[in-house]
C-alpha cells in the first residue's frame, strides 16, 4: 500500500478486514467484530487525550480507561505510545482527505473544481464539528518545532496542500479570486476559517450560549464559510 493516499488505504484495509471476516466462523466474526470496535474506540480516547493532555501529558494509561478497554489491548495494538498517537492523526486525516475526494468524480456540475472545493469545505467542517478535539491537537503540535509537527506536515499536510493550491489557482484564473492573492494565504485563510470557532469553542458556548458541536450550528458553519471563501453558488445558465 505504498502510496494510495490515506483514504485509499483506509478503504483497503476495511475491505480487508470485511473479507476476512467473511471467511471466519460466527464466533471469529463475532471476535472480530469486537476487534476492530476496540481498536477504534481507543483511536477516540488517543486524539481527545492527546488534544487535552497534550503528547507527553497523555499516558497510555489514560487512553484505555477512555476506550474502556485494558491496557494491555492498547499495546498489543499499537506498540508505543508514538505508533498511537500516529495512528490517530492517520485516521483523522484519512476521514478529512475523504471529504476532498467527494468531488473528483463530479458529473454534471458546471465545474467540477469549483465543487470539488465546496464538498472539501463541507466535509472538513461535519469532520472538525464533530471531533473538535482534532483542532486542538494541529493547534498544539503546529505551534511547536519538533519530530511530530514535522511527520504530520511530510505525511500529511503537504500533500494536502499539494490538492488544494492546483484549485485556488483555479478560482483565479476563472476571476473568482485576483490574482493577486497568494494561494498559500488563502489555504490558511480557510483552514482558519473553517477551523477557529471549534478550537475557540467555549468561548463561542459563552459568547452566543450556543454550542458549535450542534449539527445545526455547523451546517450554519459550512454555508457560512462556503459562501465567505467562494461566493454564492451560481445558478446553472439557461439552456
Amino acid at each position: 500500500m505504498a502510496w494510495l493516499g490515506h483514504a485509499a488505504t483506509r478503504r483497503l484495509r476495511e475491505l480487508v478486514i470485511c473479507t476476512t471476516i467473511l471467511g471466519m466462523r460466527p464466533m471469529a466474526v463475532s471476535k472480530a467484530g469486537r476487534s476492530v470496535e476496540t481498536r477504534e474506540r481507543i483511536l477516540d480516547g488517543a486524539l481527545a487525550a492527546f488534544a487535552e493532555m497534550g503528547f507527553d501529558g497523555a499516558t497510555t494509561r489514560e487512553i484505555a480507561r477512555r476506550a474502556g478497554a485494558p491496557l494491555g489491548l492498547v499495546q498489543y495494538y499499537f506498540g508505543s505510545k508514538r505508533k498511537l498517537w500516529q495512528a490517530a492523526v492517520d485516521r483523522a486525516f484519512g476521514d478529512i482527505q475523504g471529504g476532498l475526494d467527494i468531488g473528483v468524480e463530479l458529473d454534471g456540475a458546471d465545474d467540477p473544481r469549483i465543487e470539488r472545493i465546496r464538498a472539501g469545505i463541507r466535509a472538513h467542517v461535519q469532520f472538525v464539528g464533530r471531533n473538535p478535539e482534532f483542532v486542538r491537537l494541529m493547534h498544539d503540535e503546529g505551534k511547536r518545532r519538533g519530530p511530530r509537527m514535522r511527520w504530520i506536515v511530510d505525511r500529511h499536510v503537504k500533500p494536502m496542500f499539494a490538492q488544494l493550491i492546483p484549485m485556488i489557482r483555479h478560482l483565479q484564473q476563472i476571476g473568482r479570486l485576483p490574482d493577486s492573492v497568494d494561494p498559500l494565504h488563502f489555504a490558511y485563510g480557510l483552514i482558519g476559517a473553517i477551523d477557529t470557532v471549534f478550537h475557540q469553542a467555549e468561548e463561542c458556548r459563552r459568547v452566543t450560549g450556543g454550542d458549535p458541536c450542534d449539527p445545526a450550528f455547523i451546517e450554519s458553519h459550512a454555508q457560512a464559510v462556503e459562501w465567505m471563501l467562494l461566493g454564492p453558488k451560481l445558478p446553472a445558465p439557461p439552456d
